[in-house]
């Protein structure tokens, strides 16, 4: 019998809001994906609705179920890791050195061969977001910047992560794709303002395409997260980058007008899961 994928998401874990881990291992468990969640932060809600309650998950801890996942010989079959949220710097190192040992990892546990002959791994540097800038310490920052990226496949920043990581001034499509090809690393770049929408785009060295779609107002939080999960299930499932961006921005406009037309405040992933194979919409990709 072939095995399913495996994940290991490092990210938060909000109790009462459809964000951050929660929603990554959600979209991914609905792609037939198995998942290990390592939370960095335990909420009671998305701080964007009040204080959240809760706090980080202490170093020690966070270490601890870690080494709770080696132990068990999973890290060697884990064929992605995704990083969303980081709460301490410290975390932030612990992944790096995880991620190595995925990558050293013999690819197959008791007999189980790995899903994947090579591990993906998918950095979503939660940093900030204009106009407010970042909103984790800069030395978090500093951390994803110089510990993640360079050990990434795929990268998920927005307009404004982008700007930080590249340290670039982006005034225009081509100074975004000039700067997303400087990282050496394929980008799926978010909220980017177009012809008064707003696109995603995908750049690795060979390609760069664009989706755009009509804003939607007071969106729901987590849909970066959805959007990341989305692209991610696409490319384990084989699809090439333009089809997985196509797909994965049709999932997550689809969640969020449902989210409006039910006057949901949070994505409903559970209630409207058939969305996350079937969004019922499609968007064509153009080239850059």
């Amino acid at each position: 019998m072939k095995p399913m994928p495996l994940a290991l998401i490092l990210s938060s874990l909000v109790a009462a809001s459809r964000v951050g881990g929660g929603v990554s291992e959600r979209a991914l468990n609905a792609a037939k994906i198995d998942t290990m969640l390592v939370p960095t932060v335990l909420f009671g809600r998305h701080p964007g609705w009040g204080a959240p309650g809760g706090g980080p998950v202490e170093q020690d801890l966070f270490q601890g179920v870690l080494s709770g996942i080696a132990d068990q010989g999973l890290l060697d079959i884990t064929d992605i890791v995704l990083t969303g949220y980081f709460a301490d710097v410290g975390q932030v190192f612990d992944t790096a050195a995880v991620i190595d040992v995925v990558r050293k990892g013999k690819r197959v546990n008791k007999g189980v061969k790995a899903y994947a002959a090579r591990p993906m791994v998918i950095v979503d540097p939660v940093m900030g977001d204009a106009p407010g800038g970042l909103y984790v310490h800069a030395a978090i920052a500093a951390g994803i910047k110089d510990q993640l990226i360079p050990r990434a496949d795929l990268i998920t920043p927005n307009l404004f992560e982008l700007g930080h990581i590249t340290g670039r001034q982006l005034t225009d499509l081509a100074s975004m794709v000039r700067a997303a090809r400087s990282i050496d690393c394929p980008c799926l770049v978010s909220s980017l303002p177009r012809h008064g929408q707003i696109g995603v785009m995908y750049v690795d060295q060979d390609e760069a395409w664009m989706v755009t779609h009509d804003r939607v107002p007071k969106a729901p939080n987590g849909t970066g997260d959805l959007m990341t999960a989305a692209f991610t299930c696409a490319i384990a499932g084989g699809a090439d980058p333009k089809t997985a961006l196509e797909n994965s921005v049709a999932v997550t406009v689809a969640l969020v007008r449902r989210a409006q037309e039910w006057q949901a405040p949070e994505l409903p992933i559970v209630a409207a899961a058939n969305l996350l194979q079937e969004p019922g919409l499609s968007f064509e990709a153009e080239p850059l």
